[in-house]
């Protein structure tokens, strides 16, 4: 008889709700983490990332004031005491997170597990085998393969900073990127965003990432496209970045790499439990988190699939819910997730781009676009334009992608996909009752 029931690799936000799911319907779970519970989320990602946006959009307000009327003097941001309130907030959910595993009976192993066979780990000397085993152990920023790289930070050092920098050479283009670029800038410091491409969030519609450069140029951000990096280092004065056509960035006093993320599968045993990652490193599941050992599965940003974290969360419930909560069909649908990126103004988005759609329903896609200056920028010195779009698809005009970008993108879509995951058509958008004055409204109004 096995050790266990479940064993979890991984204590982040999948693996959590995993485990503690798993244990609300009685099995016996064990869940292994070395660092801090919460993964990258909580610790170096949303959660310490949405309260620098949240000081960032108080900058904007505070600028934004003197069109209102308000008269603001000099005023400074003490970037070390926003720090440490971060850090102790996220150290609270630390121990909110381990009070809730001793709640459900969750057994937590401090520790690397390592893979022994298929259904046994290794825990710091400890071996423990279980009827069912998940690999949750997320992912990690990468460094590129370029002579001094090391000079630079990740977004995990982004969270280390004590102090401001007040030059920045973001490296970059998708959706870290923009949000670390926006909040330094927005908080005072001169950014340069170096794009390897043309224009930035290339895997979401092509408006937004066109907007969004606008945006950022307008906010003073320096926007450089067809930016390869080739080296960074030293020089008087602070750091240096080398692009391939002999452009120079800098100096500058950091140089924060944003390129992707990769699997955290070292040490794991993946070869001792049979499995094989994919070329990028990350492990295949099939629809039911399942690898292809029978009883692993794996779930979060460890499989390269939509590395959100409600994504991760999902998942993990609903595996917990198939294994043994007697649902044998239970999985996730991994269509039609909305996502936002917290720019400045924020970016939501749902379904597919209008590329995607056009190559998948050809000329059956109509698209309906908008844009303007949302009503709180009529007395700002800002004029940031919100840009909208509806892509549909069919005779009915079947809603099949909402793009958005601007205030209060962030909170409008979570509703919006709810219709696009039911199906909403172009008529239901234009039979709702607009509320007024939003920018929202602008979606089932247009024509």
């Amino acid at each position: 008889m096995a050790d266990y029931d479940l064993i979890v690799i991984g204590g982040g936000s999948g693996g959590l709700a995993c485990a503690q799911r798993a244990a609300e319907y009685g099995a016996r779970v064990l869940i292994a983490e070395a660092g801090r519970l919460g993964g990258t989320c909580v610790n170096v990602g949303c959660v310490p990332k949405k309260v620098m946006w949240n000081a960032a959009e108080i900058a904007h307000a505070v600028h934004d004031g003197a069109g209102y009327g308000f008269e603001i003097g000099a005023h400074r941001h003490d970037w070390l005491a926003l720090k440490q309130a971060r850090d102790a907030y996220v150290a609270r959910l630390n121990d909110i997170y381990e009070r809730n595993l001793e709640k459900r009976k969750v057994e937590l192993a401090r520790g690397y597990a390592r893979f022994v066979a298929a259904d046994t780990v290794e825990i710091d000397g400890r071996a423990a085998s279980a009827s069912h085993i998940v690999v949750a152990t997320g992912g990690r920023p990468m460094l590129p393969d370029i002579p001094g790289a090391d000079l630079g930070i990740t977004s995990d050092g982004f969270f280390d900073l004590e102090r401001r920098p007040e030059r920045v050479a973001v490296v970059g283009s998708g959706y870290i990127a923009v949000e670390l670029s926006g909040i330094f800038a927005s908080l005072g410091t001169r950014v340069t965003l170096a794009a390897r491409g043309e224009r930035v969030l290339k895997h979401f519609d092509s408006m937004l990432g066109e907007a969004a450069i606008e945006i950022m140029r307008a906010d003073g951000i320096e926007v450089a496209t067809g930016a390869w990096p080739e080296s960074a280092r030293r020089v008087k004065g602070g750091l240096e970045l080398t692009l391939r056509d002999g452009r120079r960035i800098g100096p500058v006093d950091t140089i924060l790499w944003a390129i992707g993320r990769s699997a955290c599968v070292e040490g794991l045993g993946l070869d001792a439990a049979g499995i094989e990652p994919d070329p990028y490193g990350f492990v295949r599941t099939d629809k039911y988190q399942m690898t292809s050992v029978s009883r692993v599965y794996a779930i979060g940003d460890v499989t390269g699939r939509l590395q959100l974290t409600p994504v991760a969360i999902a998942a993990g419930r609903r595996l917990g819910d198939r294994l043994f909560g007697g649902d044998p069909d239970r999985h996730l649908d991994y269509h039609n997730v909305a996502t936002v990126i917290f720019g400045h103004p924020p970016i939501g988005t749902v379904g597919l781009t209008e590329s995607a759609a056009r190559d998948l329903h050809g000329d059956a896609v109509k698209v309906y676009r908008s844009a303007f200056v949302p009503m709180y920028h009529a007395l700002t010195a800002r004029k940031p334009r919100a840009h909208m779009k509806l892509v549909t698809s069919g005779p009915e005009e079947r809603i099949v992608g909402v793009h958005v970008i601007g205030e209060g993108a962030d909170e409008m879509m979570q509703g919006f996909a709810v219709a696009v995951r039911m199906g909403a058509t172009k008529r239901d958008f234009d039979d709702t009752v607009a509320i007024h004055p939003t920018s929202a409204e602008e979606l089932v109004t247009m024509r």
